[in-house]
């Protein structure tokens, strides 16, 4: 099991950026598959972008694909993700998760999620 805290969210004009962190716990992160999800109110929670535990393959949302970039740093335990041209739409909780397998990280299936920061973004 792995302890996740997000961090970096907040208030942004529409074509703005943030930078989102989570923070992992535990001496085993770098065998963690790492992903990050998104729940708008009133909305289900949705897959934003997940990457494998070397960083050297991630997947994007459709939605997001072009203006997100997320990164790991494992000496650091840490994920990232880069938020670009930033949209009202994009307007949600955005939560960090990890798991050790990748397709039911990319689902949402997995057991390790952070507690959310909110990102909003005004028009």
């Amino acid at each position: 099991q792995v302890q996740l805290v997000e961090s970096g969210g907040g208030l942004v004009q529409a074509g703005g950026s943030l930078r989102l962190s989570c923070a992992a716990s535990g001496r085993t992160f770098s065998s963690y598959e790492m992903g990050w999800f998104r729940q708008a109110p009133g909305k289900e929670r949705e897959f934003v972008a997940a990457i494998t535990w070397s960083g050297s393959s991630t997947y994007y949302a459709n939605s997001v694909k072009g203006r997100f970039t997320i990164s790991r740093d494992n000496a650091k335990n840490t994920v990232y993700l880069q938020m670009n041209s930033l949209k009202p739409e994009d307007t949600a909780v955005y939560y960090c998760a990890a798991d050790t397998n990748l397709f039911r990280l990319r689902v949402g299936l997995s057991d390790d999620w952070g507690q959310g920061t909110q990102v909003t973004v005004s028009s």
